[in-house]
């Protein structure tokens, strides 16, 4: 469990006031919630839980969500895995399209750990099934399915799809596991029903697709589906195994916006100071595009700016008049519409919109308990993006 930081110094305990910024802070206790929360709505749905890594890259919280009850982890690329399996994590998924110039590495992570890829390309597929066959092993796989989102996958309405699948399956040195989905029009839903029916559909085309394979004598023994903003719905996706979100550990500004938590369920956020007040509607903090990333929010209402400001460290709510309007590499330009009593030296706290590209751009996260940092938290596979 983490230990406070005491500084050397003055043999006190670290807080949020000592420390120079801009840094990045987790809520320790939320983050325990979040994580218990996820596996009791997976384990009530009776459904496998396998967060996605690239939120946290962090093998500490990989373990922490594996001891709560998670069957392993997804990685969001080889390197990532490589990190995850070196610190010992067992039961990996890389759910992204892999080419086989890759086999070399897949190949030595197979004889550490549980490894499954996603393929959605026959041709791809069979430069796997070569590349193992050859090498005299057998690699996990599922095939991606579309199911909305349009990014990879197969077309699960194309009038050949069936037949794809069933020639993947059948290659040997690859083990068809089933059939894996992200949900990642999710994310740009209008409001919760939209949501709700796009979870729906999602579990609809996986179980025709599945059923159609299974007439074909082809097993499918997984269906994986996964996004934070649909997990809440898990419950009415019948035939599911498997769900794989990934931001809920931290989550962010989207994830209000987009229903799926209130800030006080937000672990991850900035802590910031005002260094400069040019003129009575715009002030500078410190934290710029180096550190907040420069995603927009996301949500069924407008979401403007680059993060919501809470303006101070004891604050319960967003200020709206503070507006993160512009980010250069080490400064974020507020607007300020209103009567701000900030002034230059002050501390902010800012929730990011998007926590997972925040969490790659820093060495490392610091967990604290209410006021007090109580560790520092490395985030072991920064950039591990190939």
């Amino acid at each position: 469990m983490p230990h406070c930081l005491i500084d050397t110094i003055y043999h006190r305990l670290v807080t949020l006031r000592d420390l120079p910024t801009p840094r990045v802070v987790v809520d320790f206790p939320r983050l325990q919630r979040n994580i218990a929360n996820m596996a009791a709505l997976a384990k009530n749905a009776n459904v496998a839980l396998r967060p996605h890594a690239k939120t946290h890259k962090s093998p500490v919280v990989a373990r922490w969500q594996i001891e709560a009850g998670a069957i392993g982890v997804c990685c969001a690329k080889i390197g990532e895995a490589e990190v995850f399996v070196e610190a010992g994590i067992e039961n990996i998924r890389v759910p992204y399209p892999v080419h086989p110039s890759n086999a070399d590495r897949v190949l030595r992570l197979i004889d550490r750990a549980d490894i499954s890829i996603i393929v959605d390309d026959e041709s791809v597929a069979r430069g796997w099934a070569e590349r193992i066959h050859r090498a005299d092993r057998e690699l996990d796989v599922l095939v991606k399915v579309d199911v909305g989102f349009h990014r990879c996958g197969v077309d699960p309405s194309a009038p050949d799809v069936v037949e794809r699948i069933v020639r993947i399956a059948d290659l040997r040195g690859l083990h068809f596991r089933g059939l894996l989905s992200h949900a990642g029009h999710s994310y740009l839903a209008g409001s919760t029903d939209d949501i709700k029916r796009i979870a729906i559909t999602e579990i609809e085309l996986l179980g025709n697709l599945a059923d159609q394979l299974r007439t074909r004598g082809v097993g499918v023994d997984e269906i994986s589906v996964g996004s934070t903003p649909s997990a809440r719905f898990i419950a009415l996706q019948p035939g599911a195994t498997e769900m794989r979100p990934g931001n809920y550990v931290f989550f962010d500004r989207t994830q209000v916006g987009l229903g799926s938590a209130t800030f006080d369920e937000c672990a991850m956020s900035i802590i910031a100071t005002v260094v400069s007040h040019p003129a009575a509607d715009r002030l500078i903090l410190d934290c710029g595009a180096k550190t907040l990333a420069i995603d927009g929010a996301r949500g069924f209402g407008a979401f403007a700016g680059y993060g919501a400001i809470f303006p101070s460290l004891d604050a319960t709510s967003p200020d709206p008049s503070l507006v993160i309007e512009r980010l250069s590499e080490e400064h974020a330009t507020v607007r300020v519409t209103g009567r701000s009593p900030l002034k230059i030296g002050d501390r902010v706290r800012v929730y990011p919109n998007h926590a997972c590209v925040v969490t790659n751009l820093m060495d490392e996260l610091l967990l604290v308990d209410g006021d007090t940092v109580i560790d520092h938290l490395p985030v072991a596979a920064r950039g591990r993006i190939w």
